[in-house]
């Protein structure tokens, strides 16, 4: 494993931040940290990158133990590179030599090649001589990269590499950006609070909540098997249906489905609607259009069932139905996703709410 993270436990002034932090990345793997602001990924982040001293467990690079309780390994030693928020170029350095900072001990042959071969990886060649100001967003954000990537470190830090940009941009950076990590094959570590950022870039995806891993998954079983009611709000747009064992079926508002395992007869349980989970059909289950967004692509749509119960359905924008329609749905889930009723859920409210 190219970064191995054992159960690691920081805090400040006795308040802990991270609590038995443990997962690991597998050489050119791409990893993100996940979650709310104060959650502590940041935290752990710099813990991994040797700015932050930790209190329990271990931290391993390639193998090599960086840290442990009481002793780090300095940050420079660490064959780690890191890409910062605000990217951290320098003002007064070219593209070319904001790239070739750290390849020092090169020979200006190797370096010049380098830098060569990272500005073309990155879409800048011809923009070498240029300086940081006379960059846009983007284009800075994949120089404060290349820089990064420049000394060939062992796994690659992220924070937050995408904030600065507005949201068109951020999409686009972050299809770039794991091309070019994935032709390198560098193993990536990010952090970030967009759970879109973080399914675009990650192979593997961990949401953190007060400093504990909730989930360590790929961004699919993320989203389509969550751990939690926490894990399903986090990761995206969803509802709930009152649902009950009967036999080996489970009915509910949308129908009965069969159960993937035995459960108690009569059991009741909180059944999640993705709203890709829900199809618009010609006979089927009546609902009624409450709301809808166009969205191009696609019309999100907010449905209430006879039940009163309400769904959210996403269908393709030629599925067009007005407000106040009737029409005719399904549930078409590979797999039933279920909670127990009582579950506690101080977890952010499922984005459920369509506008009128």
């Amino acid at each position: 494993m190219t970064l191995d993270v054992r159960d690691i436990v920081l805090g400040y002034a006795d308040t802990p931040v991270i609590r038995g932090l443990s997962f690991q990345l597998a050489d050119g793997e791409i990893g993100c940290l996940l979650g709310a602001s104060g959650c502590g990924k940041t935290t752990a982040l710099r813990a991994i990158a040797g700015f932050e001293a930790i209190d329990e467990g271990e931290i391993l690079v390639g193998g090599r133990r960086v840290s442990e309780p009481g002793k780090a390994l300095a940050p420079e030693k660490r064959g780690v590179g890191m890409v910062f928020q605000d990217n951290a170029l320098f003002p007064h350095l070219n593209v070319a030599d904001n790239i070739a900072f750290g390849l020092g001990r090169m020979s200006r042959a190797e370096r010049a090649s380098r830098v060569q071969s990272l500005t073309d990886l990155i879409g800048l060649g011809g923009f070498e001589q240029r300086f940081p100001d006379e960059l846009s967003g983007g284009q800075q954000q994949r120089v404060a990269l290349a820089r990064a990537l420049a000394p060939e470190p062992s796994i690659l830090l992220m924070d937050e590499p995408f904030s600065n940009l507005d949201t068109g941009l951020r999409r686009r950076m972050g299809e770039e950006i794991r091309g070019v990590l994935k032709a390198r094959n560098t193993t990536t570590l990010l952090v970030t609070h967009d759970q879109q950022e973080a399914f675009a870039l990650a192979d593997r995806i961990g949401l953190l909540k007060d400093g504990r891993m909730l989930q360590w998954d790929t961004p699919y079983q993320m989203y389509h098997r969550p751990a939690s009611r926490y894990v399903a709000a986090f990761t995206g747009r969803g509802s709930y249906l009152n649902a009950r064992v009967e036999n080996d079926n489970l009915v509910h508002a949308l129908g009965r489905s069969p159960l993937p395992e035995r459960r108690p007869a009569g059991e009741e349980l909180a059944l999640l609607i993705r709203p890709d989970d829900v199809k618009p059909v010609a006979h089927g289950i009546p609902a009624l259009v409450v709301a809808r967004q166009f969205q191009g692509a696609d019309i999100l749509y907010r449905l209430r069932l006879q039940s009163e119960e309400e769904v959210s359905a996403l269908f393709p924008s030629h599925d067009d139905f007005a407000v106040h329609s009737s029409i005719q749905i399904e549930l078409e889930a590979d797999h039933l996703v279920l909670f127990p009723v009582d579950q506690a859920s101080e977890s952010p409210a499922l984005a459920n709410q369509v506008d009128h």
